[in-house]
């Protein structure tokens, strides 16, 4: 059996504490033993080897996934949630290998937090599969108040239309919204 010994910053292996030459405390995987002619004055200490249970030799553990169920939302400002709904256009391309989501918010909840929470970084579309985000983000002014957002989400490939038309089918169950064709 090998044991490892350590003493200050070296490490060594040996075929037993038995072997080591020098004077001190030897810290080896078997247990801690002072070393004939030592100053230590203590008495050995033995830690217990841990054995695995029977029952994890016979069946390995697995993990179990855990799926986590999140309300789908949209925010502005990370971690604040935006409460009001907006009007959505979807635009696809003939071949549908791209697209965009144009989004119009009047009068956002927003505007009402962002002095207090935080800056406008862009629209993070959060749901249980994780943040689509885009960072086209524009307000609207009307005499020197603001009066909405548009924020635009482009879709360059087929998998992104997918993964946003899944986060959209999530939100507008959560929020009442219909899809009507033109």
């Amino acid at each position: 059996m090998a044991c490892v010994r350590s003493i200050g910053s070296l490490t060594s292996v040996t075929r037993s504490p038995r072997d080591i030459p020098l004077s001190g405390i030897v810290v080896s995987s078997c247990s801690v033993l002072p070393i004939k002619g030592s100053s230590f004055t203590g008495s050995p200490v033995s830690l217990p080897r841990v054995q695995p249970s029977s029952r994890t030799a016979l069946r390995p553990w697995k993990p179990v996934p855990i799926t986590m169920m999140v309300k789908p939302t949209l925010q502005f400002i990370q971690g604040t949630d935006e409460m009001t709904i907006p009007d959505v256009k979807l635009t696809r391309s003939r071949d549908g290998s791209n697209g965009m989501a144009l989004f119009s918010f009047d009068q956002p909840s927003v505007f009402d937090s962002s002095g207090e929470v935080g800056e406008i970084t862009g629209l993070y579309m959060i749901d249980e599969e994780g943040v689509i985000q885009s960072t086209d983000v524009n307000a609207r002014f009307i005499n020197g108040k603001p009066e909405g957002i548009v924020a635009k989400h482009v879709m360059r490939t087929p998998k992104e239309w997918d993964r946003f038309m899944r986060f959209m089918e999530r939100y507008s169950d959560q929020n009442g919204l219909q899809f009507v064709k033109k």
